[in-house]
């Protein structure tokens, strides 16, 4: 029964200025008690048993740093509903003060609870609230006023996970992993690009920019959600054809590797690094490349090495290639996270344009052949302020031809 006290002088703590500012219509999710008003009021109780029971001077310190703790909880309660409401304070600033002193009143002649029961009931009463909110989450059973004026009080991050309806409108987008699948063409050859590092700027005109590098070349664009930001994912998940589980459970994946190099189609992987980056050695065999290139190249070079395979007009060509010149760190900055953004987003702008040149002009120059250009995601390993710039797991993809 003492505990119902305690309960009901934190109710009102939390309860009259709701309704003192409470709108017919409004729907604001509300805890039925104040948990810190609670807790202090517990601890009111302990301290102020110590001190008349002793009447040691030590615990009136305490006693009145708790007072005055409530007090600045119940003063941030009221702040968060005028902010929700948009009202000035005005005469409310007395309504902190009164509901205190009446559940202080209303506390004084409570037995107190030992430190341990107080310990205990917080953490039972916490772990009430939470089981209860799962269930019900319309009416939470507690409230946190100090929590809530954090959260409304903190700077609020740029929104990156969601694109603008805006964007979507110009744009097609998809998080289907078959973009590379439905956009190849079997009675032709075929050279798939994974770009480093290439994602969707949240500058519009940086994109567009971006973009104006293939004007003049047949083209189809659009942007593609990454469950993750790995290259090594983005390889394997862009090639996949097929899959399924055979009778044992196990997952059964055909590529499309695969798949060209049975209709005849001599097929090749391109990478300017070392063939043990990302394990690469062990997968790109498996998803069924008769051909590898490695080999510590810029992308100018593999592009001049894709231009000679590709004037091989007697064979039909399935060709992938994972980019490298924007990978991060970007030399010339000895560490990737140090140094002025302005200095990165300038080196790697630089970069991007010329590797996308170099595409857009293997483009023009053979156009019967099917372009497919994708981010393998956007600069993760770029300083974070320059990750900022960019949607998070949102990449572009472009057909040429």
């Amino acid at each position: 029964m003492r505990l119902l006290y305690p309960l009901i002088a934190s109710a009102l703590i939390t309860i009259v200025p709701f309704l003192v500012t409470f709108e017919k219509g409004q729907d604001i999710v509300r805890g039925l008690f104040g948990f810190s008003e609670f807790a202090l009021l517990l601890l009111f109780v302990f301290v102020k048993n110590k001190f008349l029971g002793c009447r040691s001077w030590r615990w009136l310190v305490p006693g009145i740093l708790i007072v005055a703790a409530m007090l600045g909880v119940a003063w941030v309660d009221l702040l968060n509903l005028l902010a929700i409401k948009g009202w000035s304070v005005g005469w409310r600033v007395l309504m902190p003060l009164v509901t205190c002193a009446l559940a202080l009143a209303m506390m004084w002649k409570v037995p107190p609870f030992k430190f341990n029961a107080i310990c205990f009931i917080l953490f039972v009463g916490f772990m009430g609230h939470l089981a209860a909110y799962n269930f019900y989450p319309a009416q939470p059973l507690a409230q946190f006023p100090v929590v809530d004026y954090l959260d409304r009080t903190a700077p609020r991050p740029v929104e990156r996970k969601k694109l603008p309806e805006a964007f979507k409108a110009r744009f097609k987008t998809t998080d289907s992993v078959t973009v590379t699948r439905d956009f190849l063409d079997t009675s032709r050859s075929n050279v798939v690009i994974l770009v480093e590092s290439w994602g969707i700027p949240m500058d519009s005109a940086r994109f567009a920019e971006e973009l104006s590098v293939f004007a003049g070349v047949p083209q189809q664009v659009g942007v593609h959600h990454r469950m993750y930001s790995r290259t090594r994912t983005a390889e394997r998940e862009d090639l996949i054809s097929l899959w399924r589980r055979d009778t044992t459970g196990h997952r059964d994946t055909t590529f499309l590797p695969q798949v060209f190099a049975d209709l005849g189609f001599v097929t090749t992987f391109f990478y300017g690094g070392d063939s043990l980056e990302q394990r690469r050695n062990k997968y790109v065999k498996n998803i069924g490349f008769e051909n590898t290139v490695w080999g510590d190249k810029s992308d100018f070079e593999i592009s001049r090495q894709i231009d000679s395979l590709l004037q091989l007009d007697s064979l039909r060509q399935f060709v992938a290639w994972t980019t490298r010149d924007t990978k991060f760190p970007l030399s010339g900055f000895s560490d990737p996270y140090s140094g002025a953004i302005d200095a990165v987003d300038s080196a790697y702008t630089v970069r991007l344009m010329e590797t996308l040149n170099l595409v857009a002009d293997l483009a023009r120059k053979h156009p019967s052949v099917r372009f497919v250009v994708q981010g393998d995601h956007e600069p993760i390993l770029s300083p974070i302020p320059f990750q900022e710039r960019f949607y998070k797991r949102w990449v572009p993809y472009i057909v040429l031809n």
